[in-house]
C-alpha cells in the first residue's frame, strides 16, 4: 500500500484568530503574512513524514507543521471535530491518493461538496501516473495534479516550488464573513 500525504496550509491573515495579537509581520515573495504558515500533513509513514517535514523546513522556515495519520483524521481537523475543535481554517491542501480508512478521492470528494470547503485549493500529490486518476480528480475538481518523485532531490526541488507557487505567488480566495475566527491553538 502506498503512503498518503495531505498538508494543509493555513494563513492568520485569512481570519486570523480571535484574540490574537498580529504584529509579527513575515514577508514572503510578493505577500505580506501575520504570523507562521502553517501546514497539516497527512501521513500513514513516519519515513514520508520526516522526509516532508524537513523539505519544507527547508524550503520555507516560517512554516508551523501538524500531522494526521489519515484521510478520516485529515477531514475531522478540516470541519473542527473532535480533539480538532480549535483547529485552524486551511488555505491549501495537497492530497496523496492512497490513504488509510479514506483515501484521497473520497477526502476530495467530501472537500469540494461542502459549502464551508470548496474554494480551498486543494492539489493532488501523488505516485498515481494512471490517466484515469488524473481524470477522476479533476471531475472532482482538484486544482493540480503533482507526481510525487522517490528521488530525494526531486522531491526537495517539489516541495520548493510548491512552496513558490502557493504561498508566493498566488492569490488564494479569502475567508467569507461568516466563518468562524478560533482562538490560537499550539500543536508539534
Amino acid at each position: 500500500m502506498q503512503s498518503g500525504v495531505i498538508f494543509v496550509l493555513l494563513r492568520k491573515d485569512l481570519g486570523g484568530y480571535a484574540g490574537e495579537k498580529t504584529t509579527d509581520l513575515i514577508m514572503d515573495g510578493n505577500k505580506d503574512r501575520r504570523g507562521p504558515m502553517q501546514i497539516l500533513l497527512v501521513e500513514d509513514s513516519p519515513g514520508d513524514i520526516r522526509l516532508t517535514l524537513e523539505a519544507f523546513r527547508d524550503a520555507n522556515p516560517n512554516l508551523q507543521l501538524h500531522t494526521a495519520s489519515d484521510g478520516v483524521e485529515a477531514m475531522a481537523f478540516l470541519r473542527r471535530n473532535g480533539a480538532h475543535a480549535d483547529a485552524p481554517r486551511p488555505e491549501l491542501i495537497l492530497l496523496d491518493l492512497n490513504m488509510p480508512k479514506k483515501d484521497g478521492r473520497q477526502v476530495l470528494a467530501e472537500i469540494k461538496g461542502d459549502e464551508s470547503l470548496k474554494l480551498i485549493p486543494t492539489v493532488i500529490l501523488t505516485t498515481s501516473e494512471a490517466e484515469a486518476d488524473v481524470l477522476k480528480c479533476f471531475e472532482l475538481q482538484a486544482n493540480s495534479y503533482l507526481l510525487k518523485p522517490v528521488d530525494l532531490t526531486e522531491f526537495e526541488v517539489l516541495v520548493k516550488s510548491v512552496n513558490d507557487f502557493w504561498l508566493s505567488k498566488s492569490k488564494l480566495p479569502q475567508r467569507t464573513q461568516n466563518e468562524p475566527t478560533l482562538p490560537s491553538r499550539n500543536a508539534a
